[in-house]
Formats: C-alpha cells, sequence, structure tokens
C-alpha cells in the first residue's frame, strides 16, 4: 500500500523533490508521485486531497515554488498530515515560497520545510518519523539513518 503522496505543482519542481522520493525509497517507505497544479489543475487538487485517506495514504509531501498554493489547498481538503517543501524560484529565491506555505491561517496546518534540497531531505525524514509511530521497520530505518549521519559526522572529525 503507498503511503506517502509525493505531489509537485510543476514538473520542473522535480529536480528538488527527487531528493525527498530517493530518501523515503531508502527508507523503505512507498510512495506515488503526481503533478497537480493548484492553479491550473483546482479540481484535481481538490479530488486528490479528498481522496487520500481512503486510498490509504497516510502523509501528504507538497513541494511548490512561486505562490506556493498547492500545500495549503492540499490540507483544506485532507485531514492527513501535510508537509510542504518551498521550491526554490529564480525570482525571489525561493522566499515566496517559503512564506506562502508558512502563512497558513489557523486551522489549516502544514508542516513548512525549509528551502529547496534541506527542506526536501526532511519532508522525507519528518513523514517517516510520523510514520515510524505505527511501523517499528520505519522506525528503525529513521534510527539507522541518525546512526549513519553520526557516524559521518565523527568520521570527518578523523579526516580533520
Amino acid at each position: 500500500m503507498v503511503q506517502v503522496g509525493l505531489v509537485m505543482g510543476s514538473i520542473s519542481d522535480w529536480p528538488t523533490m527527487q531528493q525527498t522520493a530517493a530518501l523515503l525509497t531508502s527508507l523503505g517507505i512507498s510512495y506515488e508521485r503526481r503533478v497537480i497544479s493548484a492553479h491550473r489543475m483546482p479540481a484535481t487538487l481538490q479530488s486528490y486531497g479528498e481522496q487520500a485517506l481512503e486510498r490509504g495514504l497516510q502523509v501528504i509531501i507538497a513541494g511548490a515554488g512561486g505562490a506556493a498554493h498547492l500545500p495549503g489547498m492540499l490540507a483544506a481538503n485532507t485531514l492527513l498530515p501535510v508537509i510542504g517543501v518551498p521550491i526554490q524560484s529564480h525570482a525571489l529565491q525561493g522566499m515566496d515560497s517559503l512564506l506562502s506555505i508558512v502563512q497558513m491561517p489557523g486551522g489549516v496546518p502544514v508542516a513548512t520545510m525549509a528551502i529547496g534540497s534541506a527542506g526536501a531531505k526532511n519532508a522525507a525524514l519528518l513523514a517517516a518519523q510520523i510514520l515510524g509511530l505505527q511501523d517499528a521497520n520505519i522506525q528503525l530505518a529513521v534510527q539507522n539513518f541518525r546512526q549513519q549521519q553520526r557516524q559521518e559526522a565523527e568520521e570527518s572529525e578523523q579526516r580533520f
């Protein structure tokens, strides 16, 4: 069963969101990926959000640039946790995306990550932590990931 919906507002968001996908895969988390424009496909977006829970998804990760309405609109149409990843834009280096996602009104929460690569990776890790509350294998995978990070940091000190 697919656990995570990985949604982008545009195919141009894929280079950033590919990092989310790679980390989800390495943690053993199944996902589907979709391109659904909040502005060009509003009916599809609404339907996706409304049907996500009944289709078995447990978390939605939404990457969006520019006006970045995708994460908020998905959150408005689902009861699932939504994690927003601001895509770094050319015009404002992703600040427009970040501010659009983080300024959700009270009552429509979106967990907002950092702009770009760091946010894409952290979105996968946050989704894994959420899923790990009910899945010991995912929790172990996150634990192993953290241990590997610590080991790499310790080894880097030895090379200094």
